[in-house]
């Protein structure tokens, strides 16, 4: 049954990875970490793409250095945590899903921190009713997802970390040091199982972000997920994911895109290094970041439009809105922007008329 027939948009990692994940544990001879589905070496195969030992091709969930993988499996196979640190749209949350995937067996023990985060989300709240009823009691507890990872021993994701308050992130404190949360209401303790780690995500570019005391820094090993570094590699990852998103929409078939897309990364990777790709011309830069997960957010979009309301084809007619919806942010100071790009490159670049005429009409 396709996701959209079952009344679901998005299906987990281990879901639409099921059989790939069936086939590397299938011919996994290697040690594994206790409560670890997967061994470390399958695991980085799973995340970066290869074979089973039956032959099953192993698609690449990430492209980028291998190096970093192997040092967040590695982390993760001690008792440190992992920080994966990035620019927006650098995979940090499509990494962090796939290794609780594959070293779990689920990604769905997770928290998504935000300035409303509070320290029951982290460790545990109460049912009122049966506090009320009974007085504090084991039943009476309402478990965060840390809490019932730690009795699990598995995986749980913290999903941009700094965008909750420091006081909050320093509850992570004892419970990645000691390997315990405390219940002080009942002189008890939630004790860890083997298997139990964090992996959280976080970015400090973005407004609003906190930064972490010094204290719960050296409760994480840090990998940086960079961006990448070339246009090449940028548009292989959004040709893949636009794909890839627009199949698992059931989006109708358009005829092949990859020369609009370029275009799009194109775009985004000069306005964003605030020069062209030759060096020759500097230019203004948006106030947003303009990372690749939103390269491949217009490249679906673009698709979308293509193929309920054009030819079945991706033009440039059907790019312009998305571009210049996922370029200004802010009315005045991006729309600048952009109009200075529009003159100074696009109109003059050939085989770009198109895009200038397009992106003109919108604004």
């Amino acid at each position: 049954m396709s996701k959209l027939a079952s009344g679901r948009i998005r299906l987990s990692a281990e879901e639409i990875y099921a059989h790939e994940l069936s086939a590397l544990a299938a011919g996994d001879k290697l040690a594994r970490p206790a409560n670890w589905r997967l061994s470390p070496k399958a695991i980085v195969t799973y995340i970066l793409g290869g074979k089973a030992a039956d032959g099953t091709p192993i698609s690449a969930k990430y492209v980028g250095n291998r190096r970093l993988i192997e040092t967040a499996v590695a982390t993760l196979a001690t008792d440190r945590a992992l920080l994966l640190l990035g620019l927006p749209g650098t995979a940090k949350s499509w990494v962090s899903e796939h290794l609780a995937a594959a070293i779990s067996g689920s990604s769905q023990r997770m928290i998504q921190c935000t300035a409303g985060t509070d320290e029951n989300h982290i460790r545990y709240g109460w049912n009122y009713a049966l506090l009320l009823a009974k007085g504090p009691s084991r039943e009476a507890l309402v478990k965060s997802p840390v809490a019932r990872a730690m009795e699990e021993g598995t995986i749980v994701r913290l999903e941009e970390l700094t965008r909750m308050g420091s006081d909050v992130q320093d509850t992570l404190i004892t419970i990645l040091s000691e390997k315990t949360m405390p219940i002080p209401e009942l002189n008890d303790a939630i004790e860890a199982k083997r298997g139990f780690n964090v992996i959280a995500t976080a970015n400090n570019r973005d407004k609003g972000v906190n930064d972490l005391s010094s204290a719960l820094k050296r409760r994480f090993n840090v990998v940086v997920l960079p961006s990448p570094a070339t246009l090449e590699e940028e548009t292989g990852i959004v040709v893949k994911r636009v794909l890839e998103i627009g199949s698992s929409l059931e989006l109708p078939p358009i005829r092949p895109a990859d020369e609009e897309l370029v275009r799009v990364v194109t775009l985004f990777r000069e306005l964003r290094d605030g020069k062209t790709l030759n060096g020759k011309t500097k230019l203004k830069s948006p106030t947003g970041s303009l990372s690749t997960a939103e390269a491949i957010s217009v490249g679906v979009s673009a698709w979308a439009s293509a193929a309920h309301f054009g030819d079945g084809a991706m033009t440039a007619e059907s790019l312009a809105s998305n571009l210049v919806g996922a370029v200004v942010k802010d009315p005045v100071q991006d729309t600048v922007a952009l109009q200075e790009y529009l003159e100074s490159v696009v109109r003059t670049r050939d085989g770009w008329s198109d895009l200038y005429s397009a992106i003109r009409e919108v604004l």
